[in-house]
């Protein structure tokens, strides 16, 4: 998740879903098919992330493709490679729709396709297991190594609470990236919204750095994956929230005291209320391709430590749970 969009506190975020459904104009919007999504669902559970042949690992071979062609240092240049790769991936899944229109098993039958290719929760969850298995055994090398499957973090001279930590924050933040949004933008856009969307991510983890080579040509990646993940990230806290149980209300107050005080305008609102939920304390001193970051802490707990891990991991699964209720529950 990207810096520069607006920001709205947890209160107002809260409300977001449920005047989508409750609206004529919100009804009117949400044109996904909700069986395929929560069958997408089940399979992403079952399945995980296919093992060979992902489409979204052949996407980003033709995004790699596509950069060696346009590729200038240029906001300019960089906004004309993510429309087309974004918009191109939102034409297929129009083509799609067009083609099952009409046709309810199809349609439902693409629908769970999509959101089973676009899913990453499972798999997320798994990396985050590995690497609770690996720091309880003291394994730090290992963990180190793990590191580069859940963020982009310098994992070099990271103890294990460090490596704790910055595994806590990358599942908050991976919750709305990889459960929340695809399933917000499947409802709001149905199957080209699903597609759409995990391009549009899938260029801010390529492109989408302030480094030499991309602060202008990732601009436009990292912009429009700032816009698409404002409002799901927002959601993603508030059902951290409610996920939290009886620590709820320390998880409302961390979102809306602290959502805002992380360099990206959406991920801080899931850290702060995993932090929140947990009791913990997230943020400081973070290395990027070699350029330390300090940020400002979110929460009032102790720092992270391994057993964390799996909390953290049972809450963003908790998550996703509610999410699944929330479709469910659509009229």
């Amino acid at each position: 998740m990207g810096r520069g969009a607006p920001v709205c506190s947890g209160r107002d975020a809260g409300a977001i879903w449920a005047v989508a459904y409750r609206t004529r104009v919100g009804r009117g919007w949400m044109r996904g098919s909700r069986e395929g999504l929560l069958l997408g669902m089940a399979l992403d559970v079952v399945f995980g992330d296919p093992r060979r042949g992902h489409p979204v690992a052949a996407f980003g071979q033709v995004a790699k493709a596509l950069e060696r062609r346009l590729y200038k240092d240029d906001r300019g240049r960089g906004a004309l490679y993510a429309g087309v790769l974004v918009g191109g991936a939102a034409g297929v899944g129009a083509l799609v729709e067009r083609w099952t229109r009409g046709r309810a098993v199809w349609r439902v039958g693409s629908t769970a396709l999509a959101t089973w290719v676009v899913l990453g929760g499972t798999s997320l969850g798994r990396e985050g297991l590995r690497m609770a298995r690996v720091l309880e055994e003291g394994d730090v090398e290992r963990g180190r190594e793990l590191l580069s499957h859940l963020c982009a973090r310098d994992p070099a001279g990271l103890g294990v609470d460090e490596l704790a930590r910055a595994t806590v924050e990358s599942v908050a933040e991976n919750t709305s990236d990889a459960v929340v949004a695809p399933l917000f933008w499947g409802l709001v856009g149905g199957v080209p919204g699903l597609l759409a969307y995990r391009a549009a991510n899938t260029l801010d983890s390529m492109v989408g750095y302030r480094s030499e080579r991309y602060e202008r040509f990732g601009w436009a990646a990292a912009r429009l994956d700032d816009v698409l993940n404002w409002v799901p990230a927002r959601v993603t806290g508030v059902l951290a929230v409610i996920a939290a149980g009886r620590r709820a209300p320390d998880a409302l107050r961390v979102l809306i005291r602290d959502g805002g005080r992380h360099p990206s305008p959406n991920a801080g609102r899931c850290e702060a209320a995993f932090a929140g939920a947990l009791g913990v304390r997230l943020g400081g001193v973070n290395s990027y391709g070699g350029i330390t970051e300090r940020r400002d802490e979110m929460g009032d707990g102790r720092a992270p430590e391994v057993r964390d891990v799996r909390k953290a991991v049972r809450l963003s699964a908790a998550v996703a749970g509610l999410a699944a209720l929330v479709i469910g529950a659509r009229r």
